[in-house]
């Protein structure tokens, strides 16, 4: 399989990286990328083909990656427009429909729109993915590929709902930071020291992880078995539930996938 990334940026990296990993070829892999630098940096770390503008070679692939900025799409796809054979698109950009992103292309549909985290750079991310209808299943099987080079992949068979996706898991790491730098601060403030404090909170956070993911118990079960009734955590809890923290949790998560939507129909504007 021939792949083209359009764009070189993190997300790129990540991707060709953990392709490299899982055995496929440097030599089958393109990057179109307008920074010299970044072209330099690509091509000492993974060996790939770089060109800072579209060309024959580039478009002879079987897969066109696109990995460029959501606000810059619509100006990146203007030199592919019309251009394209049976090419498989994949967008990561997130927020951009398949309708927009195939107009810009001139009618095309063989599209796949994926939604993946930044714990894709260390090849822990989980990918939602949607496909056009008119791709068929060698076409989501090369996309899954790809995508599950760095984490694991979910299928959404409604792309109205890829906006929530970003909003749960594209998002979701902020929230994960933002809830260790409160609990770290918080350790700091107790009296220990800033390493100390850092140690703590992220390790709790990566263990219940772990336990979270190899049990077969719902969340809510493993939450009430570290709860006894009138211990410290029941205490942490029973304050979180006096301040609506779950209420609050949700309506910025929903918050989320509304701006989503919106930039969407924004940027998806001709």
């Amino acid at each position: 399989m021939k792949i083209t990334f359009l764009g070189g940026g993190n997300m790129a990296v990540a991707l060709i990286g953990g392709l490299k990993k899982k055995g496929f070829s440097a030599a089958g892999i393109q990057v179109v990328e307008p920074i010299a630098a970044a072209r330099e940096r690509l091509t000492a770390a993974f060996g790939v083909r770089c060109a800072p503008l579209v060309d024959a070679a580039a478009l002879n692939c079987e897969v066109l990656m696109l990995a460029v900025k959501p606000q810059s799409m619509k100006e990146a796809l203007a030199p592919v427009a019309g251009k394209l054979e049976r090419q498989l698109v994949i967008s990561i950009a997130a927020g951009l429909r398949l309708t927009d992103i195939g107009r810009w292309l001139g009618g095309y549909r063989r599209l796949v729109r994926t939604m993946p985290n930044t714990p894709a750079l260390i090849g822990a991310g989980i990918t939602g993915l949607y496909a056009d209808p008119t791709v068929d299943h060698e076409g989501r099987d090369s996309a899954d590929r790809i995508l599950a080079a760095v984490g694991r992949t979910v299928w959404i068979e409604d792309e109205a709902k890829m906006d929530a996706v970003t909003a749960v898991s594209g998002s979701g790491p902020a929230y994960v930071f933002y809830f260790i730098e409160a609990v770290e601060a918080a350790a700091r403030k107790l009296g220990f020291a800033p390493e100390a404090a850092r140690v703590l909170a992220i390790e709790t956070f990566l263990g219940a992880s772990r336990l979270a993911e190899t049990s077969t118990d719902p969340v809510s079960v493993l939450r009430e078995r570290v709860t006894s009734k009138g211990g410290t955590t029941e205490a942490a809890l029973m304050s979180f539930d006096a301040e609506a923290l779950r209420a609050i949790i949700e309506r910025g998560v929903f918050a989320a996938a509304a701006r989503g939507r919106e930039l969407g129909e924004t940027m998806g504007k001709d």
